[in-house]
């Protein structure tokens, strides 16, 4: 298999972004109001920009992924966990937990993200943004109240002569799902998480969300709801960091705070996110900027494949994954508040973890105190 070194460091930087993406406008361009006397230009057909149908369609065009990937083949039939999750006489809890696996798969991923309200003076919203990549989720763990899915992006390109070049594999995000859990690894800005107490934990599901190199991102609790056939979990509000498609090209905002609406479909399963794009100064001062909604659809696919090469990288490195898995485990059991570094000597964390677990993939005898030492000493440089 290739390097996935360069790979990885696009897909990180991209955040949950498998292809390349275009060069942002500039901030400059995107702050202008627009001509009070100028009159939306008519779409095409197919042009209307949801949200903002007065505004000029050319202006609003998607940002986001530019590279061809290779061509999908969709599932047509019901997926065997929906079927599992449809048989008669389960309980409460036993749907919970099917629901959750149901989310395990390998998908076309799409991101498609629009503001659709501005908060402040002059507001005028950016460009909204799309993407999509091939992604496999596997149930890393599944302990009945603990289940932890792992997502990784496994890419095929077309080339400029129309031949396939892959598979590529990078690890991706990994969420974690605990029944009734007590406690959350609350974002609070500035690359500072704070454990905050459950509201009323009974019947809930924390979804621990963590970054490509297994570093906290966000967390939140809901309940999921089986009613009409129709699985759905709704969480509580959750402040979480920028995105890459937003920090790399916003800079008037620090948090995004909203909910999401997981619903499971007979082939896949669909991810709604309603966000509020909140500054959070260091004086405790807030203030909205705009909102936006998001739709993450996964949709299951036959081909390509997807699931062989994601089980031939894990074979060779799932040893350090779970040791940098454990060590962030210790580091939040023991700390109530913690901070972290967005580098080190000049390096992002995600940068040096990929680049230890490329050299496992490819040495000839594993070295697993060596690994467990790496992953330590790592992540503590990283912490404040």
């Amino acid at each position: 298999m290739k390097s996935i070194r360069n790979l990885a460091l696009l897909a990180a930087l991209l955040g949950f972004q498998a292809y390349a993406e275009e060069e942002p406008k500039k901030e400059a361009e995107q702050a202008q109001p627009p001509a009070a006397a100028a009159a939306p230009a008519p779409a095409p057909a197919g042009g209307h920009v949801f949200a903002w149908p007065f505004m000029d369609w050319k202006e609003m065009q998607p940002r986001g992924g530019s590279t061809k990937g290779s061509e999908v083949t969709l599932r047509t039939e019901a997926k065997d966990s929906w079927k599992r999750l449809h048989q008669p006489g389960l309980d409460k809890f036993e749907l919970d937990r099917r629901a959750i696996l149901a989310l395990a798969g390998s998908y076309r991923v799409s991101f498609d993200f629009t503001e659709t309200a501005g908060l402040v003076e002059n507001f005028k919203p950016t460009r909204p943004y799309f993407s999509w990549g091939t992604e496999n989720v596997s149930v890393l763990e599944d302990r009945g109240g603990f289940i932890s899915l792992q997502h990784s992006l496994v890419m095929y390109f077309k080339n400029e002569k129309g031949e396939t070049d892959g598979p590529h594999v990078m690890k991706h995000w990994r969420q974690d799902w605990t029944y009734q859990d007590p406690e959350l690894q609350v974002y609070q800005g500035d690359l500072t998480w704070k454990k905050v107490p459950t509201e009323n934990p009974a019947g809930k599901w924390s979804q621990a969300v963590f970054q490509v190199d297994d570093s906290p991102r966000y967390e939140s609790a809901g309940k999921w709801s089986h009613d009409g056939g129709m699985s759905m979990w709704r969480s509580d509000v959750r402040p979480r960091p920028l995105p890459r498609r937003e920090f790399s090209i916003r800079k008037d905002y620090n948090v995004q705070e909203g909910t999401d609406e997981i619903t499971v479909t007979p082939t896949g399963w669909v991810h709604v996110q309603s966000n509020r794009k909140l500054q959070v100064n260091k004086d405790g001062s807030r203030q909205y900027v705009g909102q936006e909604l998001g739709v993450d659809r996964y949709e299951e696919i036959t081909s390509p494949d997807l699931a062989t090469a994601f089980n031939a990288y894990w074979a060779k490195t799932n040893g350090y994954w779970k040791d940098v898995r454990e060590t962030w485990t210790a580091v939040l059991k023991e700390r109530d508040t913690f901070s972290m570094k967005d580098t080190y000597d000049g390096k992002q964390l995600f940068m040096i973890h990929f680049q230890r677990a490329e050299e496992i993939e490819k040495a000839e005898k594993p070295d697993p105190e060596a690994d467990l030492k790496h992953a330590q000493e790592t992540i503590r440089q990283f912490l404040n």
